[in-house]
């Protein structure tokens, strides 16, 4: 690995470490009896986690890190599979979206099957899952049940698959891994969240999206984001990008994305008539409710630094 990406983790580690002394010195001087501040903690201890499990992936090599995502992509799909209804006659097409598409998707990413890969849910799983369903002669719901189908995978497994898909990219004159690249886009779509959350908690005022997300507020999209590109420029070293205004951009196309994915996501929660998408991850929520602003922004990440920074 580059000096640069220890630079960053250590950096990262060095955060975290304040974190847990400020949580741990405001719960000394408030009690742990405040909802805030516990939660404030939890959510730092889960950071401890998820920081240690994703830099030991990186360091193991990518297929490594495409089995992290794997299984991250299975729970997120559990996830949104258990809060959307099912019947009986969705016993196929389930059974082909945990069976065949979400780990023949990992599977052509590992193998750098580019072309596949990239057609392989869009296309042939979008046929095959309503077929499956067709043939069990259920009709009943038969529009809604296989578009909530089709939009787990999607969302679940072809989107996320696009963060550790960057590991795929030939990009001339990188570094000899693309870990990373993989470390900023994961860095700045988190931080977006982080500081939002923030942002909102000090300065908050103006809600957003009251009936999608009562939490967003204008000024922690505003200023977290912003705080969030500021990170992206100064991460710079970690990319491919030529110059260190490229690297604003994208993070900009990072923070909006991540930004979307959260509220559309929200949206659908709400539609269910759930507040988080499970309980796996102590003081976030559900694995999606971590996952839904990578699922929206690395498809977009990835693609433009293809385009413009890999060879036609």
């Amino acid at each position: 690995m580059p000096t640069i990406f220890w630079q960053t983790i250590i950096g990262v580690i060095g955060l975290l470490a304040v974190a847990s002394i400020a949580g741990y010195l405001l719960k000394r001087r408030h009690g742990p009896d405040n909802d805030t501040i516990r939660n404030l903690n939890q959510r730092v201890a889960a950071w401890w986690l998820m920081v240690i499990v994703i830099a030991g992936a990186l360091l193991l090599g990518n297929y490594a890190t495409i089995v992290l995502f794997a299984i991250c992509a299975f729970f997120a799909l559990r996830e949104f599979i258990t809060l959307t209804p099912t019947r009986p006659a969705d016993y196929w097409p389930l059974v082909l979206v945990y069976y065949v598409a979400l780990p023949g998707q990992f599977l052509l990413l590992g193998l750098g099957w580019y072309g596949l890969f990239t057609v392989f849910i869009p296309v042939y799983v979008f046929f095959a899952l309503p077929a499956a369903a067709a043939l069990a002669q259920d009709t009943n719901g038969f529009l809604e049940r296989n578009a909530k189908v089709q939009w787990a995978v999607m969302v679940c497994v072809f989107s996320l698959s696009h963060a550790p898909a960057l590991l795929m990219l030939q990009i001339p004159g990188y570094f000899t891994t693309n870990a990373p690249l993989l470390l900023y886009f994961l860095l700045v779509v988190q931080s977006s969240d982080v500081f939002q959350y923030v942002c909102g908690k000090l300065w908050g005022k103006r809600k957003l999206s009251p009936h999608v997300s009562p939490s967003k507020t204008w000024e922690g999209l505003l200023g977290g984001g912003a705080m969030a590109v500021v990170l992206g420029a100064l991460l710079h070293g970690l990319t491919p990008f030529h110059h260190w205004w490229q690297s604003t951009l994208m993070a900009f196309v990072i923070v909006i994305g991540g930004f979307i994915g959260g509220l559309v996501l929200s949206a659908v929660k709400r539609s269910l008539g759930a507040k988080d998408w499970g309980v796996m991850l102590t003081g976030h929520g559900g694995m999606l409710d971590r996952l839904d602003s990578i699922c929206f922004s690395a498809p977009i990440f990835f693609h433009l630094t293809r385009y413009f920074f890999t060879p036609a």
